[in-house]
């Protein structure tokens, strides 16, 4: 899977994506006739952007399939694809073409300007009505609430996911077994495993300093000196963000000190996330720090070696979300119908095909995934939720944010500046995007 990169936009300008996504083209397989003289009540207009082959777009098909039966009605699926819906919902959804119900990205800039300009409808009712809320975990319900103001983290409900995402700590097993090593379990057995490696000649962390993944592990090591305040601060606004303060200047010393000390290759600044992913399917590297989206391809590819992941040792905060919304549009004609497919896909059995494909379903039966890998990937995932670990994207409070990340990290381990400065200059930047929002 490609990585989703994940940038929030202004409110006040263009719905525009800044994301890219590969391989979403939805393939058409619609439901109904769409019969304009088709009684609109017997009808569910269905917006989703998911491959037919992905965890998800098999997971929905099957919730298709229940509701037709279970209800009587017919939904009437269009082929859409991830750009379409990003660039022409706030059009659409003004008028009666509107869907019934669409899949939609969270964040401040997505799902929160159409909460924000009255565009989605305010489903707290529904939430209530099916107690959905007592399948989401507070860090994941974050994403569906949002202010008046359309920021993240508000009272009022707007979406529901049924899916997550999150960043941990991938591990060769047999190269840790070679080397006469252990899995670590603390940060102090992390850095010792990484010592150790360096000794024997060995580049430990597969990273990759042009694109998203340097910055992740930046942000991960913040967090592993965090609590859940500096979250809020630095990702809901509720504080102004000390960027010379312990969590952000820990986490740039430690990442010089990874570079200086050999636990990342020289280079990092120009390799890019494909390759680091590659580093670690051959085998070249021991360990990569990176999201669940590429354990279905280590799944398919990194079959030399036998491997795990983890949650990032030592910490109670890992990079993470929920995936994208189900979203309402206030012009919906049939609300009552999409609150109904909402909840299917809530259910216990389409939870599964999501984890049992490779997936990261928020409210599955464990005794329900089957995969083993599957199952090793969701009981993590479950564990951080527990915690209430999930902490979000280092790029996401402010416009841009993405790439002024990736052009500062580069300076720093390149040596062109130093750490102090290197956390000047994205605390300036993050000012600057976010002084709307404060």
């Amino acid at each position: 899977m490609a990585r989703t990169i994940h940038t929030n936009t202004k409110r006040g300008i263009a719905l525009v994506s800044s994301l890219t996504i590969a391989g979403l083209a939805l393939a058409g397989c619609a439901g109904g006739s769409g019969d304009s003289g088709e009684e609109s009540g017997d009808t569910l207009k269905l917006w989703h952007y998911e491959g037919a082959d992905s965890a998800m777009g098999k997971a929905w098909a099957e919730a298709i399939d229940i509701f037709e039966e279970e209800t009587g009605a017919t939904v009437e699926f269009e082929e859409k694809s991830f750009e379409q819906i990003q660039k022409t919902a706030s059009q659409v959804l003004d008028t009666d073409a509107a869907p019934d119900l669409m899949e939609f990205n969270k964040g401040n800039a997505t799902a929160g300007f159409l909460a924000s300009t009255g565009l989605i409808t305010d489903i707290s009712g529904a939430v209530d009505e099916y107690g959905w809320a007592d399948k989401l975990a507070p860090s994941l319900q974050t994403t569906a609430k949002y202010s008046e103001d359309g920021v993240m983290g508000g009272d009022t409900w707007y979406g529901i996911p049924n899916y997550g995402e999150f960043v941990g700590v991938y591990y060769n097993k047999d190269a840790f077994a070679a080397a006469g090593l252990e899995i670590p379990t603390t940060y102090d057995e992390f850095v010792d495993v990484l010592d150790a490696f360096v000794a024997q000649g060995v580049t430990p962390l597969a990273e990759a300093g042009a694109e998203y993944p340097l910055g992740q592990l930046w942000y991960q090591l913040a967090l592993s000196s965090a609590d859940r305040q500096f979250v809020n601060d630095y990702q809901l606004y509720e504080n102004p963000v000390d960027w010379q303060g312990d969590e952000i200047t820990s986490a740039t010393e430690t990442l010089q000190e990874y570079v200086d000390k050999g636990y990342i290759a020289s280079d990092v600044s120009s390799i890019k996330a494909e390759d680091a992913g590659v580093a670690f399917i051959n085998g070249t590297a021991p360990i990569f720090v990176s999201g669940s989206w590429w354990y279905g391809r280590f799944v398919s590819e990194a079959t030399g070696f036998d491997w795990t992941m983890t949650a990032f040792p030592g910490a109670d905060l890992s990079l993470g979300s929920s995936g994208n919304l189900w979203v309402v549009p206030e012009n919906a004609s049939n609300k009552e119908l999409a609150y109904e497919f909402i909840d299917i896909t809530m259910r216990p059995e389409i939870q599964a095909i999501i984890g049992n494909n490779g997936g990261v379903p928020v409210a599955a039966d464990p005794a329900d995934i089957t995969d083993e890998k599957s199952a090793e990937l969701i009981a993590t995932f479950n564990g951080i939720l527990d915690d209430d670990g999930l902490s979000f994207y280092p790029d996401w409070p402010a416009p841009g944010f993405y790439d002024v990340i990736v052009q500062e990290l580069q300076g720093l381990v390149t040596g062109v500046q130093d750490v102090e400065t290197t956390n000047a200059n994205l605390g300036e930047q993050y000012d600057e995007g976010t002084a709307e929002f404060r």
